[in-house]
């Protein structure tokens, strides 16, 4: 296997750290609004783990891809988007279908990763 670039350690990291922080907002709201139990914290755990294990995919998958002819990069890419997406029906189909996972809690943390790249222009702020 080839060494993870460090841009995809540090944007996976990245990613990583927002999805604790909006996992742990979210487990606030289920506590406010008195919905919070096991299966919640079990829901956000798997869904966490998944949404950063997909984002490090993607990475690697791009990772693989520089350098390549652009339509063997394309094919890779594509084959990734394929297996990623398999994986993220078939987790969070079982996620959804076990009692021992929070239906919601298993599907909203799935878009925490878009929030976190949505809010990278703000964090980023004036770095260049």
């Amino acid at each position: 296997m080839a060494k993870i670039d460090e841009t995809v350690k540090k944007e996976t990291g990245y990613i990583a750290v927002w999805m604790i922080v909006f996992s742990a907002l979210m487990q606030a709201v289920f506590l406010v609004v008195r919905h919070w139990d096991y299966t919640v914290l079990l829901g956000n755990i798997l869904s966490g783990v998944l949404g950063v294990a997909n984002f490090l995919l993607l990475g690697l998958a791009v990772q693989s891809a520089v350098g390549k002819e652009e339509k063997e990069a394309k094919e890779t890419m594509r084959a990734s988007q394929s297996v990623r997406t398999l994986l993220l029906f078939v987790v969070v189909a079982v996620g959804v279908l076990l009692d021992c996972f929070n239906t919601v809690a298993v599907i909203v943390p799935l878009f925490f990763p878009r929030l976190a790249i949505a809010f990278r222009p703000i964090v980023k702020g004036g770095e260049k």
